[in-house]
């Protein structure tokens, strides 16, 4: 692989991990599309989520450091479905990643997600409750299948519940960092890694790091003006596409 290639697919990994579009969605699209693209290694791919998982703790980091012991449990509530369906279900969402129809309909989804989520009213002043986080939760988990967006997913399960637009998306990527990193350590020691160079790692890791600050700022500031629609259309354009030539 090419340093092009990793610059490339960092920014792809960065972008879309946040941005209500579906990272997963993507790269079997990419896989099964696009002529001549291979399939980072599973060391690459982990390398590429930590750099998104530390654009979260940047962008985050005076939230992290003022959790409450509340707020911590309502996290741990809140990532116990997707630990139940990863487990459970992992097998059966691998085979789905070679089907570029499943993408385009759970995109279709997305679609339709995003959407609604400009509709909802959230009620001034709610906070996330611990039926809230099992909703959320659960919406997380059913993302595993490629093409449903987890970002998309869980904020339209948090503001369908009525919380606070901001509220939401916060507890959309703060969640995330649980799953994220468990999957990729179940991933890792899986498959094991693989062997590229160092530069290679770094250029990747940046590139999602400051690419994944990018689209948490982006995604933030479509939602609170109301402008998930255009995250809809896309995802609706890009389904559509996928449906046909699949």
């Amino acid at each position: 692989m090419s340093l092009i290639s990793a610059l490339v697919l960092g920014i792809i990994q960065g972008l879309t991990e946040f941005l209500p579009v579906s990272s997963s969605g993507h790269l079997v699209l990419a896989q099964n599309l696009l002529p001549g693209f291979d399939q980072p290694g599973v060391l690459f791919d982990v390398i590429l989520h930590a750099g998104t998982l530390l654009a979260i703790v940047i962008y985050f980091w005076k939230t992290l450091l003022g959790l409450s012991k509340n707020y911590l449990v309502l996290l741990a509530v809140g990532s116990i479905p997707a630990a139940v369906v990863g487990y459970l279900f992992s097998n059966f969402v691998e085979g789905l990643f070679g089907s570029v129809k499943v993408v385009g309909v759970a995109l279709l989804v997305t679609a339709a997600m995003n959407f609604i989520t400009d509709m909802v009213k959230e009620r001034e002043g709610k906070k996330v409750k611990v039926w809230d986080a099992l909703v959320v939760g659960f919406a997380q988990a059913i993302a595993i299948i490629p093409g449903l967006s987890r970002s998309g997913s869980t904020i339209f399960a948090a503001t369908s519940r009525g919380i606070e637009r901001q509220k939401a998306a916060e507890f959309s990527f703060l969640l995330s960092v649980p799953a994220v990193l468990g999957a990729n350590l179940l991933q890792f020691s899986k498959y094991g890694g693989d062997s590229f160079g160092w530069s290679l790692y770094a250029v990747g890791f940046l590139a999602a790091l400051v690419f994944g600050l990018l689209s948490i700022k982006l995604t933030l500031s479509f939602l609170q003006a109301k402008n998930f629609k255009i995250f809809g259309a896309y995802c609706l354009m890009v389904g559509l596409v996928a449906i046909f030539l699949g």
